[in-house]
């Protein structure tokens, strides 16, 4: 709970030593009383020496007398919009929050991150001051990665960076608060959790700058906070939690931020401990200060909000994902222990900051050779913030041996398939789990969404389900896949590529188009539109034939890495005819589509680009290549702008096949800059104005 005297610290609160006293405890009470007068003796022999912070007006939180102040950034991941008539409280929690934030100071702008449509809404009123980010990394279900948000952040102009919840309503004291800290010419991270108001019946008014009840008076917001915090309390302490941090070229921490998903709890806690323990930034929790409110009510509007962390074990998949990389990663997996040092904790009395670690036993108070004095004055504080504690605790729960993850083929694809009941296929396994990512990220940087993973093997699985991809394995799936030996011509090969069409033909039978795409086929555009417009009983293939005079549909010349098939009986019948042919042969899947489709030694060709499969009636269209060009076709992996002469062809696709070994393959692709994702940061490459600066750290 909140003091009932916001002027004094809280632990010099009477309300909470004078509990239980009687008369035998008289010399305890005598003893509180010098501690408070040491207090205040030191406060006020001390306040204009100090000068942490220049003189503020808390009702409009611009500070008075000082024309250069901090430029601020705001980032935040909004809920998108659930209701259309106006009944969607977290929505107008959302909006209320963000015109919050904008009245603190017109040197703050805002940013959201998001790819809802419905998020532009936030926008009204203030287009110039707030944007939509929808380049970072999100899950297939929308969720955003907190790895990706905080390097987007570091990438901004800004003198400071701050991430928040997106229903988190701000006060004018974490301006200036904040202003304060940048005063002390430190490189800072400050954290303070968000306390919860059962019953919030208060709008902005106007410009923002005040506030109003239901009974319509006006109410200043220092006011307004002080009857508020009477009645706050902390009880969800990681997601509401408020992050900011200054000198945004400087890296966080030693180390790199594994891939949490953003609300599903236990980053933001092992963030702050691995920044207390590089000893990079001074670290400062202000959760001693009124600077931010949750509000579970707005006026007539209720919420059934409630989070309980001892029930985690019930959470979904992404929880478990989120403790899982918690454990893993860090100095919790090496140390098992959290908070090896202690922050700086802030107390504003009487209108002055002070900044206190209790543990380093001293003060950071700029100006003043008389800090003794202020420790032994401010001795008898004792508390910790138990929230931080008990949520550190937490962190060293057991975890299953498997992430509970639910979501059968089925599942995944009524999730993301398209409006045409259409999916894009890649196959993988933990070799090539990079350029898998690669392939992922590609595909989300054109915007397409509707592709899912088959994973060969577990590690592959679990890999996927921390970079939040919709994946799926199979019983039958191939064993002992080799790491290195397994391209083209290979035993390994052979046996990885006949599942394939046995995976696309269940895939159709449920309902759904595929388009297969091996994951070393960089795509420049979605060809899915043009493909499409083939039309049902055709199946679009590439051509694996490099001769530019000859067919392209000669022998063994149909690639069964990339093709576009339709669920209709036709193609069904003939893809069951492929999967027959390959479970009898000795070779690799790609002889028995064309054998089968093309007829052997191309008895089925019709022209130079088709085949007509004689008992299902199947048409096979080998693809134009300039469209869609095997590796060894014009040599265009050998050209010095790749992506020059691909514009120039108009390639919807490039295959880096026509090469063996998994280390060449690989070494291609990356020293081409067909490659869109970073293994150190273990995110997709963006395409942020100041992403080189931060790559440079080893963050």
């Amino acid at each position: 709970m909140r003091p009932s005297q916001p002027l004094l610290p809280r632990f010099l609160s009477p309300s909470r030593r004078l509990r239980g006293t009687n008369l035998k405890g008289f010399d305890s009470l005598l003893r509180y009383s010098i501690c408070i007068i040491g207090f205040f003796i030191a406060t006020f022999s001390l306040y204009s020496t100090l000068n942490l912070h220049a003189e503020k007006n808390l009702g409009t939180g611009r500070l008075n007398g000082d024309s250069e102040l901090p430029k601020v950034t705001i980032f935040s991941a909004p809920r998108p919009l659930i209701s259309s008539n106006g009944s969607d409280l977290t929505w107008a929690r959302q909006k209320l929050a963000v015109r919050s934030w904008l009245a603190l100071s017109d040197n703050v702008d805002v940013v959201l991150f998001g790819r809802d449509p419905s998020i532009v809404e936030l926008k009204e009123g203030y287009s110039s001051r707030v944007t939509i980010e929808p380049s970072i990394d999100f899950t297939f279900l929308g969720t955003p990665f907190f790895h990706s948000m905080v390097a987007r952040a570091q990438s901004t102009a800004s003198d400071i960076s701050m991430l928040i919840d997106s229903e988190t309503v701000l006060f004018p004291e974490i301006f200036n608060a904040i202003t304060s800290i940048q005063k002390l010419d430190k490189d800072w991270f400050v954290f303070s959790f968000t306390p919860n108001i059962l019953n919030f019946a208060y709008q902005l008014a106007g410009s923002g700058h005040s506030w109003f009840g239901q009974d319509g008076r006006m109410i200043e917001s220092n006011e307004l906070q002080e009857a508020l915090f009477k009645q706050s309390e902390v009880r969800n302490c990681s997601e509401r939690l408020l992050i900011a941090w200054n000198n945004l070229k400087l890296p966080l921490f030693h180390g790199v931020m594994p891939p949490f998903m953003y609300g599903k709890g236990f980053y933001e806690l092992w963030l702050i401990n691995e920044i207390l323990s590089s000893e990079i930034r001074t670290v400062f929790d202000a959760s001693n200060l009124n600077l931010s409110l949750y509000p579970e009510n707005l006026g007539t509007l209720s919420s059934m909000f409630s989070e309980d962390y001892s029930t985690w074990s019930k959470r979904t998949w992404e929880y478990h994902t989120n403790l899982r990389v918690a454990q893993s990663y860090g100095l919790l997996f090496f140390q098992k222990t959290f908070l090896s040092n202690a922050p700086y904790e802030i107390v504003n009395s009487l209108g002055q900051y002070y900044f206190l670690n209790e543990e380093k036993g001293h003060i950071l108070a700029p100006g003043t050779n008389r800090k003794k004095e202020i420790l032994n004055s401010l001795g008898c504080h004792k508390e910790r913030n138990k929230c931080s504690l008990w949520q550190f605790d937490n962190l060293t729960l057991g975890m299953p041996a498997q992430i509970e993850y639910k979501y059968t083929l089925e599942r995944i694809l009524q999730t993301v398939s398209d409006e045409n009941k259409t999916v894009i296929l890649g196959i993988s396994g933990e070799s090539y789990r990079d350029m898998l990512m690669s392939w992922v990220c590609r595909l989300r940087n054109l915007g397409i969404t509707n592709f899912i993973v088959y994973a060969l093997d577990p590690e592959t699985y679990e890999f996927s389900l921390l970079q939040g991809l919709p994946v799926f394995m199979d019983t039958k799936s191939p064993k002992n896949i080799s790491f290195d030996d397994c391209h083209f011509g290979t035993e390994c090969f052979q046996r990885v590529t006949k599942v394939k069409s046995r995976m696309v033909l269940k895939i159709l039978k449920l309902g759904y188009n595929v388009l297969l795409s091996d994951i070393d086929v960089y795509w420049f555009q979605n060809p899915l539109p043009y493909l499409s417009s083939f039309g049902p009983g055709v199946l679009g293939a590439q051509s694996d034939e490099y001769n530019e005079t000859l067919p392209i549909n000669l022998p063994r010349r149909l690639n069964s890495g990339f093709y576009f098939a339709q669920s209709d009986p036709i193609t069904i019948a003939a893809i069951e005819l492929v999967v027959k042919h390959a479970s009898s042969s000795n070779l690799s899947e790609q002889p028995s589509f064309y054998d089968t489709l093309c007829g052997e030694a191309g008895a089925n060709r019709v022209g130079d680009n088709r085949c007509v499969e004689r008992r299902t009636n199947l048409t096979v269209v080998l693809l134009d290549r300039d469209l869609f060009p095997n590796g060894a076709y014009k040599g265009i992996w050998e050209k010095r702008d790749i992506r020059s002469v691909c514009a120039n062809l108009g390639c919807f696709v490039l295959h880096n096949n026509w090469i063996s070994g998994r280390k060449r393959k690989l070494e291609r692709q990356m020293a081409s800059g067909l490659w869109d994702y970073d293994q150190t940061l273990r995110m997709c490459i963006q395409n942020w104005s100041n992403f080189e600066v931060l790559s440079d750290h080893s963050y």
